[in-house]
């Protein structure tokens, strides 16, 4: 296996949250964001990268230009705040948190619209591509498709165990979910049938699209991801891991795969399998 020493931007999800700059990539220095009162669980730029938002178990979310500066703390969830992220226009903010609700919130500050139905704690929630709908996940082993706007959602039943993570296409037709009941579905966004992906493993932590579409890939509790053909056929398993794999994606074209680990590494495989480039340090 080829080692390389550790690479690229980083975000702390603790309760101090630093973004790196790379004015100087061999000595970067952080813009420390402070301000959480407890542990700080996710972290997301905004798409022209001038906003962070992070979400905290002391039942905030906040919105901090990435420059520094004082943040718009987002208050009215009743529980920790599991994950934050933006829309696509980067006018908006969706929140999940354990309060068994999701929150759409302007950037600006104000009122949310707030996406209560799920009957547990939610673990992820997302806008579509388009920036119309919002994606939730949840303990009560659904996922749910609401309106952006507010209003009754799609729900996708099936799983027979906690939905951990679930997320659109990148043409915003499809949905991926994945669970505590060692599998993944394909579900169009419409509901319906899904395409169930079998892991065999144990449970599936997290799956991703492929930047076209075709392919997603799965963290399993065997230690090991997986790449499937969303169209079907055979899966590529990707072996080498000595502790659990977290979560998976793919790189911008396509071609390849970062992993994160338990083991304390990261590694990047080509998509037809192969030995990966193991970042350790």
């Amino acid at each position: 296996m080829k080692k390389c020493a550790p690479i690229g931007i980083a975000l702390a999800a603790a309760v101090v949250v630093a973004a790196y700059g790379q004015e100087d990539p061999k000595s970067p220095e952080p813009v420390v964001l402070r301000g959480h009162e407890d542990v700080v669980f996710s972290a997301a730029f905004s798409p022209d990268g001038t906003r962070v938002a992070t979400a905290s178990k002391d039942e905030t979310a906040r919105i901090w230009p990435a420059a520094g500066g004082e943040p718009v703390v987002l208050r009215g969830h009743q529980d920790s705040v599991r994950s934050a992220a933006f829309s696509p226009d980067w006018t908006r903010v969706v929140t999940a948190s354990y309060d068994n609700t999701a929150r759409i919130w302007p950037v600006a500050g104000g009122e949310p619209v707030v996406l209560a139905g799920h009957e547990a704690l939610l673990n992820s929630a997302a806008f579509s591509p388009d920036g119309t709908r919002v994606l939730t996940s949840s303990f009560d082993n659904t996922a749910r498709i609401w309106p952006a706007a507010g209003g009754e959602p799609v729900v996708l039943a099936g799983h027979e165990a906690y939905v951990f993570s679930a997320a659109f296409s990148p043409d915003g037709t499809k949905v991926v979910t994945a669970s505590q009941d060692t599998t993944a579905r394909i579900w169009p966004v419409t509901g319906g049938e899904p395409v169930v992906l079998r892991a065999d493993g144990g449970w599936v932590k997290s799956a991703a699209f492929s930047p076209d579409g075709t392919r997603v890939v799965t963290v399993s509790g065997d230690n090991t991801a997986r790449i499937w053909p969303v169209a079907g056929g055979e899966q590529v398993v990707l072996r080498g891991y000595e502790a659990g794999v977290n979560s998976a994606a793919f790189s911008p074209d396509g071609t390849r795969v970062v992993t994160v680990s338990w083991d304390n590494t990261a590694r990047i495989w080509p998509v037809a399998g192969g030995e990966p480039v193991v970042l350790a340090g």
